[in-house]
């Protein structure tokens, strides 16, 4: 039985997006590639109000953050953590032979302008990396203001994880000034996982340029030189960028103004929901996520059951993720779902809560 996606992503594929995948095989190295991926990183470009370049890898959306560290790390990273995600990235970094340090917010709460500055202050730092949008707590941090403080620390190359806020709210990354912006499409895009997109501004490039083991795959330099060619340093996952060229035209055909409306209009239900129930909401006040909402179990529930409820009746639930699985539940509002979809599930959820 299929159950229905109402997790932080994979989330839900429309059958349209599926049938692209379908369409017949070509070749990455011919011209039919070619236009297909000039046709999809352009797009990309709209989307994201950027004229720097965009490269698309064949690859979750850690590959290449790790990519970005090992491309964009020089002296030292300031890793920005508030949550499981975050916290993961700076052992990412580690991982990478990289120096790091993470700094910390409390689960629930924002990484703020304030520790940012605090942070890169100190000098120490040739670099940064932040998740917009941590899925583990449903946190929105405020990027805008973020990237305001970047502004006064031109040496450091800003890394910014938007896995699962990327197309659901508008994200203007020339207006922040981003360096590197990261996603997956999983999340929002609400595509088979698979495909990761990533940006370079000109700075991110020249910092890889002086940045020795890059390594291959994921080397900054070798995108730019195919990208040059409309193309992918190695054999890209074809299927998923037919899927991608798709999905870009829908966004295009419902309205980027109407795609976040209709992406605001869902966070307020699910929210307005949680806290008519007798829940609670994890995030801080203001700092609620646009695409997920996790909420606190403050009835008590056991969302075990609750879980195996919902998937007997053909929904997939989270509840919780990490150190607050079972305190916490989250449940997702992105891509191309819509209001009646979440009234639909809300219903089954009410049902299966009476029967607990």
């Amino acid at each position: 039985m299929h159950k229905k996606l109402f997790i932080p992503g994979p989330v839900e594929i429309a059958p349209e997006i599926l049938s692209a995948m379908s369409l017949p095989m070509i070749g990455h190295r011919m011209k039919e590639y070619a236009e297909l991926h000039g046709r999809v990183t352009a797009n990309l470009k709209k989307l994201m109000f950027t004229n720097n370049r965009v490269f698309l890898a064949t690859s979750s959306a850690f590959g290449v953050m790790e990519g970005a560290v090992r491309n964009l790390v020089g002296k030292r990273c300031a890793n920005f953590c508030n949550g499981a995600f975050s916290d993961k990235w700076h052992d990412v970094t580690r991982r990478c032979g990289k120096e790091a340090d993470p700094f910390k917010a409390e689960w629930g709460k924002p990484v703020t302008p304030e520790m940012v500055d605090r942070a890169l202050a100190s000098g120490k730092y040739d670099s940064m990396t932040l998740i917009h949008n941590e899925t583990s707590t449903g946190v929105m941090s405020p990027l805008a203001e973020i990237a305001e403080v970047l502004r006064n620390y031109p040496e450091v190359v800003s890394i910014i994880d938007t896995v699962s806020s990327m197309s659901a709210l508008p994200i203007k990354l020339d207006e922040l000034g981003i360096d590197c912006c990261i996603f997956g499409v999983q999340k929002a895009f609400a595509l088979p996982p698979g495909l990761a997109v990533f940006t370079a501004s000109e700075k991110a490039l020249a910092r890889a340029a002086t940045v020795e083991g890059r390594g291959y795959y994921f080397d900054f330099l070798e995108f730019a030189a195919n990208d040059d060619k409309d193309n992918t340093p190695s054999t890209p996952c074809i299927s998923q960028i037919y899927a991608l060229d798709r999905q870009l035209e829908r966004f295009f055909a419902e309205g980027l103004e109407n795609r976040w409306a209709r992406h605001s209009a869902m966070a307020d239900y699910v929210r307005s929901w949680v806290r008519a129930n007798g829940f609670g909401l994890f995030p801080e006040d203001g700092y609620c996520s646009q695409t997920l909402t996790c909420a606190t179990n403050d009835r008590g529930v056991d969302l075990a059951a609750l879980k195996r409820a919902l998937g007997e009746r053909g929904y997939a639930f989270d509840d919780g993720y990490g150190k607050i699985k079972g305190k916490t539940f989250r449940i997702a509002h992105m891509g191309d779902m819509t209001l009646e979809d979440l009234r639909e599930f809300i219903a089954v959820i009410e049902g299966c809560l009476a029967g607990l």
